[in-house]
């Protein structure tokens, strides 16, 4: 039986990952801010996005390695 922590663990991390690759390779995020009037937070986007992209890739990873351990 699948450990529900770390199946839980891979969801959230995929998922994150997956919206924030959205967010940072194309230009949904640029055009929303741009629509709130918020375009002078752009160039900081990287500085936020990138780590924020490696936390989820690093927890869907430990979910996956937590899975592979119980299995």
């Amino acid at each position: 039986m699948i450990n529900n922590g770390a199946s839980k663990c891979l969801k959230v991390g995929t998922w994150g990952a997956v919206v924030t690759t959205i967010c940072c390779f194309t230009p949904v995020l640029v055009v929303g801010l741009g629509i709130m009037g918020l375009g002078v937070l752009i160039p900081y986007l990287d500085y936020l996005l990138l780590p924020v992209l490696c936390l989820f890739l690093i927890l869907a990873i430990f979910g996956l390695w937590q899975r592979k351990q119980r299995s």
